[in-house]
């Protein structure tokens, strides 16, 4: 849709709605059809009608109340063209009704959620419940959500489209679960959640309006699931998490917006008041009498936090936390840092023979970080023609630039003063 000119605020606003309300309002709209194509493609309808009015008759003044009302009409056009083979009149009545009443209803975020816990629903899939979160609840699209599962967008699309078939063929009912329920579903819920958030942390700087929202509504969703069960220690466990990473975000980037790594990060610009708001959520989660994924991975972040405040290597009880979550969860994503804390304790060697463990998954071949790691671990061994071509690699898979450019200056310093490691 092209704007006249003077017209480039109602396009920002109307951009920025949609980013905002996509995942709440298909959430409710599915939560009362029954049917999650129908609603995205309500939705999609309705940001193209807000997209070509907005302009023209300005910015309503409860912008998502609006789209829904328009997003209800296209979903109840949509029933009525094949209603005498798929949907009863009583039915169209009780959607108008609820989607009318619902238009300013302010506990949306709650049927965002219970959409959520919808798609936990042991009738789907296992595989694609939470990449069925990121795109139905989120928005994020085949691309982005294939990355985070590291698999391919085409295979991910298909997964995602046969998800939607089931769930409209079989009718799974888009509402909250009964309380003794939620437990079984949280897992799928709590990995969509840090999907999304490791996608927004993907921009550093946080300059990328879309990544920042999504960042901000992973927080957001994070603290809404801990709030509803509190006692469930890996929905404390993620929160922390979490939070001790975003508390580092201002030290992501120096003052010419370059990208600065951890270990080289100043902690004067770490947010304290968040930093101390994890720990103490990981204190309350590990009194809970249960170990799992996100409280050994907040664990590992404060592990981060305490040798760069105090100096003290404590890379030990890192490879330790390391150890405890591969045999948790086998993830090759684990296995690249566990790879990088041996190289830490032990040689570079060792760390290397880590990684050949896991250098025939083909889910790595174009994930960045391996590569970075793998030239990391090569150039500490001194191998550096191996490591000149795996940082190459590195450096085509990487999408940021900035990034692009510190895995680049690494690069070139291979074979200046270098300090094999062996």
């Amino acid at each position: 849709m092209t704007f006249p000119e003077g017209d480039a605020q109602a396009r920002s606003t109307a951009d920025a709605v949609a980013r905002r309300s996509y995942g709440k309002l298909v959430a409710f709209l599915a939560a009362r059809t029954r049917d999650v194509a129908a609603a995205e493609d309500a939705l999609s309808e309705a940001f193209a009608a807000a997209l070509a009015d907005w302009p023209l008759k300005g910015c309503p003044d409860n912008p998502e109340g609006w789209l829904l009302t328009v997003a209800r009409r296209k979903v109840i056009d949509m029933y009525r063209g094949r209603r005498r083979h798929e949907i009863a009149a009583e039915q169209l009545h009780l959607l108008a009704e609820g989607l009318d009443a619902a238009a300013t209803d302010s506990e949306i975020p709650d049927q965002r959620l219970a959409l959520m816990f919808a798609c936990g629903h042991p009738a789907i899939d296992a595989a694609v419940r939470a990449p069925l979160i990121l795109q139905v609840v989120l928005g994020l699209d085949a691309k982005k959500i294939a990355s985070a599962f590291l698999t391919s967008p085409a295979a991910m699309g298909k997964r995602l489209a046969r998800a939607k078939d089931k769930i409209r063929q079989a009718g799974i009912p888009f509402s909250i679960p009964e309380r003794e329920e939620l437990p079984g579903r949280l897992d799928t819920v709590l990995d969509a959640i840090y999907a999304a958030f490791a996608e927004g942390w993907t921009d550093p700087g946080g300059t990328d309006v879309a990544r920042r929202d999504l960042t901000e509504e992973a927080m957001f969703l994070a603290r809404l699931v801990a709030e509803l069960l509190p006692e469930e220690p890996e929905a404390l466990g993620l929160l922390a998490l979490m939070l001790h990473a975003e508390a580092r975000r201002r030290a992501r980037r120096n003052e010419d917006g370059e990208y600065v790594p951890l270990a080289e990060q100043d902690p004067a610009l770490w947010d304290r008041q968040m930093i101390d708001e994890a720990e103490t959520i990981l204190r309350r989660a590990g009194g809970l009498d249960s170990i799992g994924r996100y409280q050994l991975e907040g664990a590992l972040q404060s592990a981060h936090v305490h040798r760069s405040r105090t100096g003290h290597a404590n890379w030990a009880e890192v490879l330790q936390l390391y150890d405890a979550l591969f045999a948790l969860v086998g993830s090759p994503v684990v296995a690249i840092n566990r790879a990088l804390a041996i190289a830490e304790v032990h040689v570079a060697s060792a760390a290397l023979a880590a990684m050949q463990e896991i250098a025939a998954d083909g889910r790595l071949a174009e994930y960045q970080p391996y590569w970075a790691a793998l030239a990391e671990l090569l150039a500490k061994t001194g191998e550096h023609a191996e490591a000149r071509h795996a940082y190459e690699i590195a450096i085509g898979l990487e999408r940021d630039a900035s990034v692009r450019r510190f895995l680049q200056q690494r690069q070139s310093s291979l074979g200046v003063g270098a300090d094999a490691k062996r």
